[in-house]
C-alpha cells in the first residue's frame, strides 16, 4: 500500500523501520499503543506479522499497519492502520505519531488519508475509533476527520490491563 499526502507518505512496513519504532517507544509515549520501552524484544516479529497481514489485505482479520513518513525527509514518524475488534465485531482506526512529531497536524493528515483509502478500498460499512478519555489529542484527531461520538463508557480493550473510560466513535461510509 502506498498513499501520498501533501507532507506524508504512508507505505507498507519495512524491516528497516524497526529502529525508528524502537526509538519512538523509548520515551514511554507509545505505551498506550502497546509499544513499550521493551518493544525492541518483539518489534521484528510484529513487523514480520504486519507485513504478512498487509499481503492478505483483510481488515476483518487481526490488524493492518503501515508506516507514516515525512515525505521530504523520508523519516519514519509513526504508524496508521486498523485493527479488528473481536469483542465488538468492528474494525477500528489505529495510529500513533512519535512524540517529537506531535502537534504539527501529522496525525490528522495520516488518519484522514488512511480513512479515505479504507472506505473506498474495503467493503466495510463503517470504521470505529475507541479512544481513552484522557487522550484528548486523539479524540480531537478523529473528530476533525468526521468521526461521530456514539457513546462514552467503561471498556477493557483486549490489550488493556484494566477497564477504563473510553470514547467510542464511528464514521459511516457514505
Amino acid at each position: 500500500m502506498y498513499i501520498e499526502t501533501e507532507r506524508l507518505i504512508i507505505r507498507d512496513l519495512q524491516i528497516e523501520d524497526e529502529l525508528a519504532y524502537i526509538t519512538m517507544a523509548s520515551d514511554g509515549s507509545l505505551n498506550d499503543c502497546g509499544f513499550d520501552k521493551d518493544c525492541g524484544k518483539w518489534i521484528f516479529h510484529w513487523i514480520t506479522e504486519a507485513r504478512k497481514l498487509a499481503y492478505l489485505d483483510n481488515p476483518l482479520k487481526e490488524f493492518l499497519a503501515y508506516t507514516v513518513c515525512l515525505k521530504n525527509e523520508n523519516i519514519v514518524i509513526g504508524s496508521v492502520g486498523c485493527s479488528y475488534y473481536e469483542d465488538l465485531y468492528e474494525t477500528g482506526i489505529t495510529y500513533f505519531i512519535g512524540s517529537q512529531y506531535r502537534n504539527k497536524g501529522y496525525a490528522t493528515e495520516a488518519v484522514q488519508a488512511y480513512v479515505n483509502y479504507f472506505l473506498s478500498h474495503y467493503d466495510v460499512p463503517r470504521l470505529i475509533a475507541t479512544v481513552r478519555d484522557e487522550n484528548i489529542s486523539s479524540w480531537k484527531v478523529v473528530e476533525r476527520i468526521g468521526f461521530v461520538l456514539t457513546e462514552k463508557r467503561m471498556y477493557k480493550d483486549l490489550n488493556d490491563d484494566k477497564e477504563e473510560f473510553y470514547h467510542f466513535y464511528e464514521l459511516k461510509k457514505e
